[in-house]
């Protein structure tokens, strides 16, 4: 009996380890195909060039990247700017101080969201918050605005995470046990306060991992963006200029014009560098996750 379950055992433990060195193969060679596509570009262009400039004109051979990569990067800030607020404050109500009744409605609530297809944010995006920008909000900064912005994408983008990262925060909440909630009112402490340094304080690894993966999503996200930004190749001066993220440069022209010298290549090399923020990305915050870690466990 014995020998069967140690058997067991390490069959589990020899397919898990199996399944785990597949997956990391498999994100190798998604980044090493991606990488040897983008060749071709990387050799005709210095990297340099490529990453800093923003000359977009492939009948002439130039391929600038820097207004995708400000436009990604502008529009997955404003999201999560927009976002993590709401979700963090929405999680904390809904776990600690609503009724069972509304728990139960509000997750319900949340899982319907995330089901959206990001084709209707991008269409209810472009019936309401693009001409509200334009009308309402952009006049009082500049002269003009179209709608179709940075401010729009990022909006729109936050409205997507927002029921990601309130599913997460509420798991993360709910997993502090209940006795350090009643040994800090015991003391004397009051709801929020316990909230705010107990529950909260334990939960910073949580919270930042979900961060992360709002962040991560944020990055990839291709329709509803593409619909909303206006897709302009100029860089974005402000948070009301048009921009086009790498997402929608991907998906707006892969397919097409792949008669012209090179253009092919540089999509690959724009898909590699979304690939690369993404890892770098994940990785940096893992790092910075295991910090968080320690130091809370001291």
């Amino acid at each position: 009996m014995l020998k069967g379950r140690l058997l067991k055992d390490k069959i589990a433990r020899h397919y898990m380890l199996f399944a785990t060195v597949v997956s990391i193969f498999v994100l190798f060679l998604i980044g090493g195909g991606l990488l040897y596509k983008s060749l071709p570009i990387m050799e005709e262009k210095s990297l340099w060039t490529l990453l800093t400039t923003s000359n977009w004109r492939p009948f002439k051979g130039d391929f600038g990247f820097a207004s995708y990569i400000l436009s990604t990067l502008f529009v997955t800030g404003i999201a999560i700017v927009i976002a993590l607020p709401l979700s963090l404050l929405t999680s904390i109500y809904i776990i600690e101080y609503a009724s069972p009744r509304i728990l139960r409605a509000f997750s319900s609530v949340v899982d319907l969201l995330s089901g959206i297809p990001p084709v209707i944010y991008g269409v209810w995006g472009t019936l309401t918050i693009v001409p509200f920008i334009s009308e309402k909000l952009a006049p009082h900064f500049v002269e003009f605005s179209t709608g179709y912005s940075v401010l729009a994408g990022g909006i729109v983008l936050a409205i997507m995470i927002i029921p990601l990262i309130i599913s997460i925060l509420m798991e993360v909440f709910g997993a502090v046990p209940k006795e350090m909630r009643e040994a800090s009112m015991s003391l004397g402490a009051t709801k929020w306060q316990t909230v705010k340094k107990v529950v909260v304080r334990k939960s910073i690894p949580g919270i930042v991992a979900a961060t992360v993966l709002a962040i991560s999503r944020a990055f990839g996200e291709t329709i509803a963006v593409l619909m909303v930004c206006g897709n302009f190749t100029d860089l974005p001066k402000s948070i009301f200029d048009a921009c086009y993220p790498i997402p929608a440069l991907i998906a707006n022209n892969y397919g097409e014009m792949m008669s012209v010298p090179q253009y092919e290549s540089a999509l690959m090399f724009a898909a590699f560098l979304l690939f690369f923020i993404i890892v770098v990305f994940n990785v940096i915050s893992r790092l910075v996750l295991i910090q968080i870690d320690k130091r809370y466990q001291l």
